[in-house]
């Protein structure tokens, strides 16, 4: 599948899509199909309303630091984060016990052990809270298309901890594009990285509180913004398979560096051949 509009990244090459040979079967094989043919899925109901009422309690009170960080910044920002209209706070899985244990939670697992493989580390843990005092779209973009990992394709699992619809920035998707591997990224002031302009046909992923959008991290998806009174509130887990390294270096040359993700405070393995690995 190719677009006029979009590139590969320089990195990006030879890829082959293709998702692991051997399933655990815990995941719903009409789920798993559509994952290999659009690149993501809506799940219902991943956590409980108890397990969405405390990881909440858990996050917001983090994410007032980052807010009250981000004012005190000039013209209140800190790259895409803005006060009173995006944060993200990040590696958060460190500072709390429940949020580790979330990232551990068996229904998560099971999606990753179809997904990616027996073998699996958590590469990133984020809250990202879309508020109302600035609505503001976040663009098109792959989340490799940050920062570039090999393997390119890993998982990210975008937990919805209020109701997320179109009106208040939900996931909206660009399907089968994923299969392409990671395509080249542009900076836009003051969003962020975009790799699609004008795409036409998205997919509306709507998830009501508990659920969650499944996707590649080769995906192209974008939020809308919030446009209701409330905060849109989501935490993001991803996850590797065991031995991904990110690349880092000029994308018009080659990388520089590859650095292992298994940092044991944040990138800690969650299978290993297929079992759950304990929280340490």
């Amino acid at each position: 599948m190719t677009s006029p509009k979009t590139t590969l990244h320089p990195w990006n090459r030879d890829f082959r899509w293709s998702l692991p040979r051997l399933t655990t079967g815990a995941l719903d094989p009409v789920l798993l199909d559509r994952f290999d043919e659009d690149g993501f899925f809506v799940l219902d109901k991943l956590l409980s309303e108890e397990e969405v009422r405390r990881t909440i309690e858990s996050i917001d009170a983090l994410d007032e630091e980052t807010e009250a960080r981000l004012r005190a910044q000039p013209e209140g920002r800190v790259a895409i984060a803005e006060a009173g209209a995006i944060t993200f706070t990040t590696h958060i899985v460190t500072r709390s016990p429940w949020l580790r244990s979330i990232s551990l939670h068996p229904r998560i697992l099971d999606i990753v052990g179809d997904i990616v493989g027996p073998d699996a580390r958590l590469y990133w843990d984020q809250a990202v809270y879309k508020k109302p005092e600035k609505p503001r779209r976040f663009p098109w973009h792959q989340d490799n298309g940050y920062t570039f990992v090999e393997p390119q394709a890993y998982l990210t699992v975008w937990i919805a901890l209020t109701d997320a619809r179109l009106e208040n920035g939900c996931p909206q998707v660009a399907p089968g594009l994923h299969r392409m591997g990671t395509l080249r990224h542009t900076y836009v002031e003051p969003l962020g990285f975009e790799c699609l302009k004008d795409y036409l046909d998205p997919l509306v992923a709507e998830v009501r509180a508990g659920g969650a959008v499944v996707f590649s991290s080769l995906t192209p998806h974008l939020t809308g913004p919030n446009t209701t009174e409330a905060i849109r509130k989501a935490y993001i887990l991803q996850y590797a398979p065991t031995g991904a390294k990110m690349l880092l270096g000029d994308p018009r040359a080659e990388p520089t560096q590859r650095i292992l993700c298994d940092d044991p405070s944040r990138q800690y393995e969650v299978l290993r051949a297929g079992a759950p690995v304990a929280a340490a």
